[in-house]
């Protein structure tokens, strides 16, 4: 046989070879792959059950974060990025650059709110408000903008404004010898530059959760009083917060612990939430109305007043949100998925710079869709607010005139009186963090309100029928 005749038969037993180092080589690589993937999923597994790595041991007075967040790193990178400053339409903030001096070390601060709408200096005028009040920042911020701001050389402010600007679970117990009560008690009656000195940390991991378990639970006195207020005024007497509260309330008391409407209660500072008539601001119209309280006098009408705070907790559970079951938490701090872990985004913020997660879990609708429906919704609110803003300044400027005219005093009273509940309603509304959104049909309900106490003040300051006008 010559030489060319074997070529073909070579050929083919060269590409049966192949064939078969080819099919090797496939069933080699889809072994890798099979075994890598029955790998990841075991690895996956293994993070499943074991949610975080105990690398240091926590307990029950331990307040810096950062020892924290060796077990749970993944909470505290997100926790760390409160420091971000974020605007949305309505809220957030933009970091505005100043100049750092001896008595205010820092570079960067939030904008100026009575810059941006001077008629609060009108409403606020003769409180501390009045002198400096800025958009709100990150958790991160909490604690140095309390002790920094200028309201703190207009008026002694005592050691209960910690309660909510710094992390005090630990200073209490320390403070009443291990009773968490008698330590809250303690720091109320302090200056607060002195209570400053025994806090470390804004809000921290310590405050919310229960080291040993990590489950949710309140620490701060003035919400374990002001539920436990709450409860009985429904009929449910006796309410222990950390044990009758279901994991989702929990989720929403926590956040409220702090984010609420309260006063500071006799010569002793009590922090107090006035909730034993009810949560909504009619029941702590009529609560405030019997204890007889007012925060100050009113420079240009001498009307006895009140400061509405940040009652965010008392909004939202007027509106839909709360009707529904879904807690701060689902909004705030909606669940991401990191590997295998499901984890709690800790860089609390509004639900609107986050919406992929924080909304549309619930709605189905685009992130346009939803940010202009809810744009829209606080637009409303905010249109219905300025009317308010000048109804309650017409109103206080009428009054100035009407005292330099002599008109009579029951007439000054009850107008000062409008004053009063135009004044808080309106407040209430201007200092809730939602601009309307967490309720906005009762937020604007609540701005009608305002108007109408205005216009009724007015009314109140006019000559009565039959009686002499004023000269």
């Amino acid at each position: 046989m010559t030489e060319p005749d074997k070529a073909p038969g070579t050929r083919r037993r060269f590409g049966g070879l192949r064939l078969v180092v080819a099919v090797a080589a496939a069933s080699a690589l889809a072994a890798a792959g099979v075994t890598a993937l029955l790998v990841n999923i075991m690895e996956r597994k293994q993070e499943a059950k074991n949610p975080f790595y105990r690398v240091v041991e926590l307990d029950d007075t331990i307040t810096d974060p950062a020892v924290w967040g060796k077990n749970f790193p993944l909470q505290y990178d997100s926790y760390r990025r409160t420091v971000d400053q974020q605007r949305t339409r309505y809220g957030g903030s933009e970091a505005v650059a100043r100049t750092p001096t001896q008595a205010d070390p820092r570079s960067v601060v939030a904008q100026s709110r009575l810059e941006e709408d001077p008629r609060l200096v009108t409403m606020w005028s003769g409180y501390a408000f009045a002198k400096d009040f800025r958009e709100e920042r990150g958790h991160a911020h909490m604690l140095e903008d309390q002790v920094f701001t200028e309201r703190q050389h207009v008026t002694q402010q005592p050691g209960t404004c910690i309660h909510c600007h710094g992390s005090v679970y630990v200073p209490y117990k320390k403070l009443g010898d291990g009773d968490l009560i008698k330590g809250f008690e303690k720091m109320n009656q302090m200056p607060f530059m002195e209570a400053r000195k025994l806090v470390e940390h804004p809000v921290s991991c310590i405050d919310c959760h229960d080291p040993t378990t990590m489950q949710l639970r309140v620490t701060r006195p003035g919400f374990i009083e002001g539920i436990a207020a709450l409860k009985a005024s429904q009929g449910v007497p006796d309410f222990k917060v950390n044990e009758d509260a279901t994991r989702q309330e929990m989720r929403t008391y926590v956040c409220g612990q702090c984010h609420v409407e309260y006063y500071f209660k006799g010569k002793e500072k009590r922090l107090t939430y006035p909730w034993a008539k009810g949560i909504n601001i009619d029941q702590i119209m009529a609560y405030y109305d019997e204890d007889g309280h007012t925060d100050w006098t009113h420079a240009l009408t001498g009307a006895k007043v009140l400061k509405a705070q940040h009652p965010e907790f008392e909004m939202y559970n007027q509106g839909i949100h709360a009707r529904s079951g879904v807690a701060c938490a689902d909004c705030h701090m909606p669940f991401q998925r990191v590997g295998a872990m499901k984890v709690s985004d800790h860089q609390v913020r509004s639900p609107l710079l986050n919406i992929n997660r924080a909304c549309q879990t619930c709605h189905k609708w685009s992130e346009a869709e939803l940010l202009s429906r809810a744009e829209t919704l606080q637009t409303r609110t905010f249109q219905t607010r300025n009317l308010a803003m000048d109804a309650l300044v017409d109103l206080i400027h009428d009054l100035e005139r009407a005292q330099k005219m002599g008109t009579p005093e029951a007439s000054l009273a009850k107008a000062r009186d409008f004053q009063k509940r135009a004044q808080f309603y309106l407040d209430f509304v201007e200092a809730e963090n939602s601009m309307g959104f967490h309720a906005d049909q009762e937020a604007v309900r609540i701005l009608g309100n305002s108007i109408n106490f205005s216009r009724l003040g007015q009314n109140a300051l006019r000559p009565q029928s039959g009686a002499p006008a004023s000269p």
